[in-house]
């Protein structure tokens, strides 16, 4: 029997990039079909060696679809998920409206595999700062149990999509110019500047992305008694967010020891040597699909501590990429109703 895949948001910067993957990954399905909104419906997109038509995303859209992969905001998610899954199609949905509810899977591949397994027509990928957070923690909680984690992150502007990636060019341009620039997605300057401010206010003085790091983090990795103290910083970089963690465990690791579990871990590479300045930075991260750790060191302030850097590509990894291999996961474990 055939399997079709339905890419939701085929016209967007994450949902191109999804594209791309799934040509480049020769992920195995015979038919292919792109939905999007009635603004981009009608438009051609080159596939392989084929050129596809955008088609208008509405309830019919779904008829013999085994695998939907939805890169689209949390209100168009909202609509069309219920569509998808009455049609008995599974949607790897990347946005943030359905990752907390405690029917739905929330799945990095390398991570918890096996969480797959449980689901009802849907699951979640995670917001990006935490699914390279959860690939990096992964090793050291199943060695040594994580308890405490403080992290900082260094968002690309790419994490506010086209618009806040013109920002910065455009920003820039003006700033170098002495010229004044009308931003459209911060609300304060994103050149030459850092915006410690992501999404909205809400819990004791935390914001919505930051909250989304502990919640989707814990539920991850199952133990929602991990400690995780987050700060979520915008800052004047392209694209691939960068991550300075601090991890208490329970058993105590050397900087050695933590090194070798990352080498030894699925979907990390490790670039760590500080004598000859070689770490992972975003210049050399970008449009790779791995979380690239590197700056491993003892936390000198705790005796169960360890620090390291971390980075990754956030429309890949963070995104396209890790809704790609839960596909991937579901053909492979042939969880499709093909």
């Amino acid at each position: 029997m055939s399997k079709t895949i339905a890419v939701v948001g085929a016209t967007g910067a994450v949902g191109s990039i999804v594209l791309q993957l799934l040509a480049e990954r020769n992920v195995q399905f015979d038919h292919l079909k792109l939905l999007a909104s009635a603004r981009s419906a009608g438009k051609r997109i080159k596939f392989k060696s084929q050129e596809l038509t955008v088609e208008l995303l509405e309830p019919g859209a779904f008829e013999n679809v085994d695998i939907v992969i939805g890169s689209t905001p949390d209100d168009v998610a909202l609509q069309f998920v219920p569509w998808a899954v009455q049609a008995g199609a599974i949607v790897v949905d990347e946005s943030g409206a359905h990752r907390m509810r405690p029917d739905v899977p929330l799945v990095i591949p390398e991570v918890n595999p096996d969480a797959i397994d449980d689901h009802q027509g849907l699951i979640a990928s995670p917001n990006c700062s935490t699914t390279q957070l959860a690939v990096a923690l992964k090793p050291l909680h199943d060695a040594a149990r994580v308890r405490r984690v403080i992290v900082s992150t260094y968002q690309a502007t790419s994490g506010a999509g086209v618009a806040g990636e013109r920002d910065l060019q455009l920003g820039s341009e003006a700033a170098l110019k002495q010229q004044p620039y009308q931003y459209t997605t911060f609300v304060h300057p994103i050149a030459f500047n850092l915006i410690p401010q992501i999404g909205s206010s809400k819990y004791e003085g935390y914001t919505s992305e930051e909250m989304k790091m502990v919640y989707e983090t814990q539920k991850i990795l199952g133990d929602d008694t991990i400690q995780i103290c987050p700060t979520c910083v915008r800052v004047p970089v392209t694209n691939c967010h960068s991550e300075s963690i601090v991890v208490e465990t329970e058993k105590p690791l050397t900087a050695s020891e933590a090194r070798e579990l990352f080498e030894r871990a699925a979907g990390i590479t490790v670039i760590d040597d500080l004598a000859n300045s070689k770490y992972p930075m975003p210049l050399n991260c970008d449009k790779l699909d791995d979380v690239f750790i590197g700056r491993i060191r003892k936390d000198l302030s705790s005796k169960n501590g360890i620090a390291f850097w971390c980075v990754s590509d956030n429309l890949r990894k963070g995104a396209a990429t890790n809704a790609v291999q839960i596909a991937e996961l579901l053909i492979s474990r042939k969880l499709t109703k093909c």
